[in-house]
């Protein structure tokens, strides 16, 4: 069982011992927490809305979600089935003072989550989330007598006011959608992407869409990450050379990986790249963008070849979004397929991104590999280093940025260790005592070998502190 209580949210297994994972007692006191924190941050706004994704544990989380913030005399909009951009989008425009959305993203079915959204229907920050997690460590709840508990209304439409919202962007152009009679093929991992991707494609003019795991039992039928090893089903249908491309989500709807029509992966990194390229095209002139630290320089690439600026956040979608506002980027998002259009929202959103890549495939008249193939080449390793619970994991990355003292380096997260084109990043994990490390180069031969060159310097450093 595990239970991980972080700044922007609870996640963890559901079932075991209260404090040891995601039981009913975990979800009615972190919801508590976060319901006590929401009346006192804006007392004069009492609505908050819940959605969740598909998977099993989601109806019953929802019901102890809902009960909690009546009883703390919140009223409740209930999104039922939905995605958490969807709900993001609904927060500000509901008028309420935060947002919960039960799902793990791309975890296994055994996991659930509360993530938590601020007034702005943005994730809280780490000094709200710190706040939070304090006043569930106190339990300093204060719930409601009897004639002022919160209301309930339930509320289906969102996910069709959100596909409204991305077909009125001017960017998405689907009359160049409809013209090219795409067809697609789409893995929504039966959540709740399975009714919001189809919805979209039939209001972009795409009449034929293949479905597959599209129904939202909660039932994985594969590992839910979109990674390639775990997209087997949809890759071997796109080798058919039936489908102009293939569209797949995890759970929640916040990631997007993309399916050539020879069933090669597009790659994950690569969507935020493909999307920047088209925004940035058609977009006024030094357009800036922003991407973690983990993900590839093909963006900083595209990014200068129309004049803009590339800027990296520390890792997090929180982080990402704070540094857009500082630089006015007008696209950004995660090299894990999480595309931000602040045009529509701060969040990431796969339905954004599927409107926005589609428009860019119909524009250009190439197939999706051709279109893959305009992009420079990087390939990313990623690895990680086990350590022992006494070793001091910042003294470490410490000794190894002192190494590589005269390499561009940036701390804002770890560290990252630049050589040209070439980088490596390692962070700690803050839940275990692991190092992660990802390197990227233009062969993936060679990102292994800078990833084992920093292995084997950690290494180093450990056996000098025995």
């Amino acid at each position: 069982m595990a239970l991980i209580k972080s700044i922007s949210g609870i996640r963890g297994t559901i079932g075991g011992r209260s404090g040891d994972g995601l039981t009913p007692v975990d979800v009615v006191k972190f919801t508590a927490a976060f319901g006590q924190w929401l009346r006192q941050r804006n007392p004069d706004r009492q609505t908050v809305l819940v959605g969740r994704d598909g998977r099993l544990s989601g109806e019953m989380v929802s019901r102890l979600v809902v009960g909690t913030l009546q009883g703390l005399g919140l009223n409740v909009v209930d999104l039922g089935l939905s995605t958490t951009p969807t709900v993001e989008m609904a927060v500000p425009d509901e008028g309420a003072v935060g947002g919960i959305i039960l799902t793990a993203s791309h975890n296994p079915i055994q996991w659930n989550a509360l993530k938590l959204l601020n007034e702005t229907g943005e994730f809280i920050s780490a000094e709200d989330g710190a706040e939070v997690l304090s006043l569930a460590e106190s339990e300093a709840f204060d719930f409601a007598e009897v004639r002022k508990l919160g209301q309930y209304r339930a509320d289906d439409t969102w996910l069709h006011k959100h596909v409204e919202k991305i077909l009125a962007l001017p960017l998405v152009d689907r009359d160049a959608i409809a013209n090219r009679n795409f067809r697609v093929v789409v893995d929504a991992v039966n959540s709740t992407g399975g009714l919001a991707v189809p919805i979209l494609l039939e209001a972009l003019g795409v009449e034929h869409v293949a479905k597959l795991h599209c129904e939202p039992t909660g039932q994985f039928a594969h590992n839910p990450e979109p990674l390639p090893e775990n997209l087997r089903d949809i890759i071997k249908e796109m080798e058919k050379g039936n489908a102009d491309l293939g569209i797949v989500v995890d759970p929640d709807v916040d990631r997007l990986a993309l399916i050539c029509e020879d069933g090669s992966p597009f790659g994950e990194e690569y969507t935020l790249v493909a999307v920047a390229d088209y925004v940035l095209k058609n977009s006024p002139a030094n357009g800036n963008t922003v991407s973690n630290m983990s993900s590839t320089v093909a963006l900083r690439d595209v990014t200068k070849r129309y004049g803009g600026q590339h800027f990296a956040s520390a890792v997090g979608e929180v982080n990402v979004v704070e540094m857009m506002k500082a630089q006015q980027a007008i696209i950004g998002g995660e090299g894990n397929g999480g595309i931000i259009y602040p045009e529509l929202h701060y969040g990431r959103d796969a339905l954004v991104g599927i409107a926005l890549f589609l428009s860019h495939l119909a524009r250009s008249g190439k197939s999706a590999s051709m279109l893959r193939r305009t992009y420079p080449n990087y390939y990313i390793s990623k690895n990680k280093i086990e350590l022992t619970p006494d070793i001091d994991v910042d003294a470490v990355l410490e000794r190894i940025q002192a190494k590589y003292a005269r390499n561009p380096i940036n701390t804002i997260d770890g560290v990252k260790i630049e050589f040209d084109k070439e980088w490596v990043h390692l962070r700690k994990s803050n839940t275990e005592p692991i190092i992660r490390i990802y390197s990227e180069s233009d062969t993936l031969a060679t990102a292994d070998h800078l990833a084992g060159k920093l292995i084997s310097d950690i290494r180093e450093v450990l056996a000098e502190k025995r």
